[in-house]
């Protein structure tokens, strides 16, 4: 047996690769790490990328590994910085994006996290999506080659690569498919660095005499057979786990991700119709078509696929998107391209007109929903923008559309949503339009044909499409306004009529040029709804009436007993925020090497450990720097003026006293006064500086009192608020400059009341980019 051991022995060291290939190990982990992240990119060019920065990396610490130590860590970052001025020169003009390199890098290296993991799969190579890949590549190359070289500590050395493989298979999630070959690589590498260090460590042994190489065997076998039975009782314990959870579908981490939201008037544009319709003169945009196989061609604004009973809403999830865009139908057939050139003119807002479904874009870098096929562009967008846009709308097959069901099911449970019960003489309308028609499709066109016959089209009709308003619109008398209204009621009422029916439906809002004209006007903005049919997908209908038709009364047809209607106001959709926290991580941190000087070592950790933080203080404070810019100063009156608001319940929440959801804002803002007087009252002396009493405690009176003045009213920003909330449109530039001008007056009064370490720490204090991020 021992001769047998003599010659497994010796053919392992015949296999042993030299030392000189540990480099090259590290930079196989680590380009695996990349190869394996650049799966869900749009093009090679980031896994090219990748591979560099591993080989380069690695390559700096080899060409300065017999410098000084100290010397190693500075002549890395300037190569990384050299190195991320390349990719970012690469990257931008193959992804076309505008703009200086010094702007594009400072935006990647703030910005490139969250735009990561909010990017739509796959991602396009631009500076934002690849820089950040890029430094942790790099700074993980260079922690495994500084502790392979000068620490020879291999197993610690492939921890960095095995960290940065381990997060990037965790970000990837489901979202690649799986390659078998490249962790078997990444194990094979890894084993091969293991094996130098072993060879390594046998050939500088001394001679021994044969009592100690007996003993030697003894331990050898010893140790081996404990690590073996301790190898055995983990695969015996954990084995069926991980066996169980093969087949089981990854976590998507961009689930925890909040991606780009929508204002309250892009969140339901339903809304604005009936101020275009009002102003059918108001340039919007120009589009210039080509490649349409039809003359009216719809250029789409967006998708409302939720009712709640009040508001049409677009619940959309929107993903940084590159130039291509993967729609919801990509596997469908599709009709002939449609190539757009669109110029923005007075068109406000976030989201992108475009028609339907679009594949490609180019001039402008947004957001897009791949279940609705809409884009939205979260700077918002500004008059004399120009993108291009090709679309591929599905091709509907006419024939199968008569004899088509609908589908059913969890999937399609929201587009059968009615929220609160619809009134009782909508519900009896929608039986009756049932009535004898079995098939979905005939009920689809009973009420497109009813809602035609009976109502009028008018500019002038009040917005507004919740049960009360459709109510009267349908039901309502002709001489006190009722039964006429613009497309955002006829859409409105065919949507809720077919959910009501079993017809999953949802709203859209675009635009209708027409023919062979290149401007869209207000008056082009239309409404229409759509039908979702098995085995054909979404129908559009047209319930609106014929030019020059004379409607024919309600009653001849449908005769409902209601009560007696009056004319519901307007309503619009209310400001809601539902602000959460999350928990920070905890990281372990690795124990040194042994041999390492204790002095050395702690004088790093400590160093890297400050310069961590203060490099994380200056980026949470330039973050909530820009937040607070983007909240007040950026954007329409109304969203500049909710921002300000949004800037007042952050602070209250800082300091400690959020107030309770149910309050409306006249009652916020007497909250926000007496927590500024609570947090005013004097402390007995030898307390905490944090130890505060509530508002009504009375102090020590050994203590001097502190007398402040009073702090800032908030009266006028809250009736601002209540006024966007209900009038968006009467909001203007000077009332949004009070607002922002109130809501910094009292933030800043409410944290000169804060003791003093809260007050440095307030800027510094990442949580309300947590609470609030639709701005």
């Amino acid at each position: 047996m021992g001769r047998g051991t003599r010659v497994v022995t010796r053919w392992l060291r015949r296999l042993a690769v030299p030392p000189a290939l540990i480099p090259v190990a590290l930079v196989g982990m680590l380009a695996i790490a990349g190869l394996a992240l650049g799966r869900i990119y749009s093009a090679p060019l980031a896994a090219q990328l990748f591979f560099g920065a591993a080989a380069g990396s690695v390559a700096v610490s080899v060409a300065a590994r017999r410098l000084p130590s100290w010397s190693v860590g500075p002549l890395s970052v300037l190569a990384l910085a050299g190195y991320t001025w390349v990719a970012v020169r690469l990257t931008a003009p193959a992804s076309r994006v505008d703009g200086t390199l010094t702007r594009l890098t400072v935006d990647a290296l703030l910005n490139g996290v969250p735009r990561v993991l909010t990017a739509m799969i796959p991602i396009e190579p631009q500076p934002d999506t690849v820089v950040v890949p890029v430094l942790a590549i790099w700074l993980a190359g260079l922690a495994g080659a500084e502790l392979a070289l000068r620490g020879r500590r291999i197993l610690l050395a492939c921890l960095p690569a095995g960290l940065l493989y381990a997060t990037v298979l965790y970000a990837i999630g489901p979202n690649a498919d799986r390659a078998l070959w490249q962790p078997l690589c990444f194990v094979a590498f890894a084993a091969a660095a293991l094996a130098v260090s072993g060879r390594d460590r046998g050939a500088a042994l001394p001679d021994l005499t044969a009592a100690q190489r007996a003993a030697l065997r003894v331990r050898v076998v010893a140790g081996t057979a404990v690590g073996l039975v301790g190898t055995l009782a983990v695969v015996a314990a954990v084995g069926p786990v991980v066996a169980s959870g093969v087949d089981r579908r990854p976590t998507d981490p961009r689930k925890y991700v909040k991606p780009p939201q929508l204002d309250i008037l892009d969140e339901s544009p339903l809304v604005r119709l009936s101020g275009w319709a009002l102003n059918p003169d108001q340039h919007l945009f120009d589009v210039h078509l080509s490649g349409a196989t039809r003359q009216d061609t719809r250029i789409r604004l967006a998708v409302l696929p939720d009712y709640d009973g009040v508001t049409w809403r677009v619940g959309a999830t929107y993903r940084t998107a590159g130039r291509v865009l993967v729609g919801p139908t990509a596997d469908e057939e599709r009709a002939a391209p449609v190539s757009q050139r669109i110029t923005i003119g007075e068109l406000d807002g976030r989201l992108v007109p475009a028609a339907a479904l679009p594949e490609r874009i180019e001039g402008a870098r947004v957001a897009y929903d791949q279940a609705s096929g809409t884009i939205a562009m979260p700077e918002g967008l500004r008059p004399g923008l120009e993108y291009s846009v090709v679309s591929r709308a599905p091709r509907i097959d006419v024939n199968l559309v008569p004899s088509a069901d609908v589908p059913s099911g969890p999937t399609v449970a929201r587009f059968l949503q009615t929220g609160n019960a619809a009134p009782r003489e909508m519900q009896q309308l929608g039986e009756k339009l049932a009535e004898g028609n079995a098939a979905a499709f005939s009920r689809a066109q009973a009420i497109e044909q009813f809602l035609a016959e009976h109502y009028r089209l008018v500019s002038d009709a009040p917005s507004g499409h919740a049960y009360p308003n459709l109510n009267f619109f349908l039901f309502g008398p002709p001489g006190g306004g009722g039964q006429k209204g613009t497309s955002e009621q006829f859409a409105a009422a065919f949507a809720v009529l077919g959910r009501l029916v079993g017809l999953p439906t949802r709203v859209v809002v675009g635009f209708r040029p027409e023919p062979g004209r290149t401007s869209v006007r207000g008056a082009d903005a239309i409404a229409w709804p759509e039908v979702l049919f098995t085995g054909v997908g979404w129908v559009p209908f047209n319930p609106l009436p014929q030019p020059n038709t004379q409607p024919r009364p309600v009653e001849d047809d449908f005769k409902p007993k209601p009560e007696p209607s009056t004319p519901p106001p307007s309503t619009g959709p209310t400001p809601s925020a539902a602000p959460t926290s999350a928990q920070p991580s905890h990281s372990a941190t690795a124990a040194p090497p042994p041999g390492t000087p204790a002095g050395v070592v702690a004088a790093a950790v400590t160093t890297g450990l400050f310069l961590v933080v203060a490099v994380c203080a200056a980026w949470i404070v330039l973050l909530r720097r820009a937040q607070r810019r983007r909240r007040l100063y950026e954007g329409d009156p109304p969203g500049r003026i909710l921002g300000a608001w949004l800037e007042v319940l952050d602070a209250l929440r800082l300091a400690g006293r959020p107030p309770p959801g149910h309050l409306a804002a006249t009652e916020v803002a007497e909250h926000a006064a007496r927590t500024a007087e609570g947090l005013s009252r004097p402390r007995p002396p030898g307390s905490s500086p944090d130890a505060e009493g509530p508002p009504g405690s009375s102090p020590d009176a050994e203590g001097p009192p502190v007398i402040r003045p009073a702090a800032p009213p908030l009266d006028d920003l809250a009736v601002l608020v209540n006024a966007v909330a209900f009038a968006p449109q009467a909001a203007d530039a000077a009332q949004a400059d009070r607002a922002a001008a109130q809501a910094v007056a009292y933030v800043e009064d409410l944290r000169a009341r804060r003791p003093w370490w809260r007050r440095l720490l307030w800027s510094a204090d990442p949580r309300p980019m947590w609470w609030d991020r639709r701005r």
